[in-house]
């Protein structure tokens, strides 16, 4: 809480103003098992461990790159751990109902990158020159992770007959 109450009235302002977009955008690259706003609050708490949000050129660009990379390695160590749980688990009944919609559970395998990049593009409306500069990367990377998370989303919807 230190971290909190040292936070001046400007850094708050910051905070309240670019939240809400960065709340939707953590939504949809969070895991499942991740809560946006505890993705949120991890990339603040980072960021401000390091610097003033006020002396950051853009710092919604900054958040969400950190969001990004938060959120990779959430997914790496929880990668980790559902292999050594699935070594020892036992096997699933195959009439078992999956927790979320088959749409919902495409949208988890996607990359956190790839959810970004579609989310951006479709939700949000951004170019991809655009998306590109907020995550970190090449516009040429920014499309192409656009374009693999559209096909694998069209080819889930394909294999359920919904297309």
């Amino acid at each position: 809480m230190e971290l909190l109450s040292r936070t001046e009235s400007e850094e708050w302002q910051i905070v309240d103003e670019i939240y809400p977009i960065l709340r939707r955008f953590a939504a949809m690259v969070a895991p499942s098992d991740l809560e946006p706003d505890d993705l949120l609050q991890e990339a603040l708490v980072a960021v401000l461990r390091k610097r003033r949000l006020s002396e950051l050129d853009h710092p919604a660009a900054y958040l969400r790159r950190t969001i990004l990379s938060v959120a990779g390695g959430h997914n790496r160590r929880m990668g980790r751990r559902r292999l050594a749980l699935s070594r020892y688990a036992v096997s699933a009944s195959t009439s078992e109902t999956p927790d979320y919609p088959s749409d919902l559970t495409e949208l988890d395998r996607l990359s956190p990158r790839e959810r970004s990049a579609i989310y951006l593009h479709e939700i949000e409306g951004y170019r991809f020159s655009e998306i590109a500069s907020m995550l970190g990367c090449s516009e040429v990377a920014a499309k192409k992770a656009g374009s693999r998370a559209r096909k694998r989303l069209a080819a889930a919807l394909i294999a359920e007959g919904n297309v």
